[in-house]
């Protein structure tokens, strides 16, 4: 059997960056259980509503929906457990500090597989206001107003 190489996605959190301003990312590992894997590989999870606390200089990943293998028997798994995520000692430190100075919050943005390892992409995030989705959505219109007008001026330039 050959060994996976590069990163492949399982799924991303799309929602994240529109409700949350993203501080910081780390990537980590996640601790799975039997058929979990399974079900990853055939992209039967979901991240929407999945946070992550830290309990006893531990990081545990809430509300992570991986939906029970098919194929298995009694012995799958709880669909929205808790998972522990595997970090540095001087990272999760590090965030400990942060969050409970702060007041940030910690989001998965993305699952994937590293060489076939399931990672987590996590973030260190802040609320964003409404004026701040607002301003976010007014940004992209301009943006994508400019690309219009680049184009159709460059299509006149063109004939």
């Amino acid at each position: 059997m050959t060994k996976e190489r590069g990163r492949k996605a399982v799924a991303t959190n799309r929602r994240a960056r529109q409700r949350y301003l993203v501080l910081d990312t780390l990537e980590a590992g996640v601790a799975l259980v039997g058929n979990e894997v399974k079900s990853l590989r055939l992209g039967r999870v979901s991240l929407v509503d999945a946070f992550a606390t830290i309990d006893d200089r531990e990081v545990w990943l809430h509300n992570l929906y991986i939906a029970e293998y098919a194929m298995g028997s009694w012995t799958n798994h709880a669909t929205r457990r808790k998972r522990k995520l595997l970090l540095h000692r001087a990272e999760i430190l590090k965030w400990e500090l942060r969050v409970r100075e702060s007041g940030l919050s910690m989001v998965p943005l993305a699952l994937y597989f590293n060489d076939g390892l399931v990672k987590v992409e996590l973030a260190l995030v802040k609320g964003k206001k409404t004026w701040d989705k607002r301003q976010d959505l007014a940004e992209r219109d301009a943006q994508r107003e400019i690309e219009r007008a680049l184009t159709r001026h460059a299509k006149g330039h063109r004939s």
